[in-house]
């Protein structure tokens, strides 16, 4: 049986009179409405150039086309594609697929809703973000704990008051990762924004002080949000590539590129590392059935 045919049987399904009380299936949920998983399996190959079926079930999504380009040059087998908006790579022997998705929250939340299609067993962003605790480094990593909704796009999935949270077995199998390679990593809140070139609003920094949040990026919630309500399991590893609150910590140029030059490999194979032994090890990612 298809996916859209388990779809259209689920809501025709009879109810048992003892059957505890539930609303009726939300039709925006990708997973509750046939139609709009069809378009959303045409949505994913027309900007991915992969058909949903040709994805491995361990997926990579990142923002910048040079973690494409290593992750093609670590697997060896990898099989590039490239849609109206997005680039993809697939390596059958990692058993990972990657995706290049730009930047935002509004593109954060298209590609986790429509890679539902796919059915991936685990995904992980390998994203980067602003430094906002004082003990942060350039180059750290930040596994997320949670994520500040302070964008638009989660609002259309859930409501505010659910707050944005990771696979929780996807970070704990990351976290493993790192440890094992002898790094270190720290935990906390993210600060998910779609409030660009901030860093001069005073009124905003001061919130920021008051919400003790760890780091600050454009997409993490926004994918923790519309993963979580389109059952796509996802985690998060990021990079701190700066320090915007501290004087002449605003990323630049040249800033940018000593960031890629230095910290941007370590980042990308442990991803990779991490979702290819997901994929050797049969990693049950999903604590319930949903």
């Amino acid at each position: 049986m298809r996916r859209d045919d388990e779809i259209t049987t689920r809501l025709d399904l009879p109810r048992p009179d003892d059957a505890p009380w539930e609303p009726p299936p939300n039709p925006n949920l990708i997973y509750n409405n046939p139609d709009k998983w069809r378009i959303a399996r045409e949505f994913l190959e027309r900007y991915t150039g992969t058909a949903p079926e040709d994805f491995q079930k361990q997926i990579i999504l990142t923002n910048f086309h040079y973690y494409a380009e290593r992750f093609r040059a670590l697997a060896g087998d990898a099989v590039a594609t490239e849609g109206s908006a997005m680039a993809a790579a697939h390596s059958e022997r990692l058993g990972v697929s990657i995706i290049d998705f730009s930047i935002g929250s509004p593109v954060a939340a298209l590609i986790i809703e429509v890679l539902a299609t796919a059915d991936p067993k685990a995904t992980l962003f390998l994203g980067i973000c602003g430094g906002l605790h004082r003990s942060l480094v350039v180059g750290d990593f930040v596994l997320p704990t949670a994520a500040i909704r302070d964008e638009g796009a989660s609002k259309h999935f859930m409501p505010g008051r659910v707050p944005a949270l990771p696979t929780f077995k996807i970070q704990k199998f990351v976290s493993q990762i790192v440890v094992e390679d002898g790094l270190d990593y720290r935990t906390g809140v993210v600060h998910t924004t779609d409030y660009r070139f901030w860093e001069f609003d005073r009124g905003f920094k001061e919130q920021l002080y008051e919400e003790r949040a760890l780091a600050i990026d454009m997409e993490t919630a926004t994918l923790f949000s519309v993963g979580f309500a389109s059952k796509v399991p996802i985690g998060a590893l990021l990079l701190v590539s700066d320090l915007p609150l501290r004087p002449d910590g605003i990323k630049t140029r040249a800033s940018a590129r000593a960031v890629f030059d230095q910290h941007t490999d370590r980042h990308i194979e442990i991803g990779i590392r991490a979702m290819s032994e997901i994929a050797e090890r049969g990693e049950s990612i999903r604590h319930y059935r949903w």
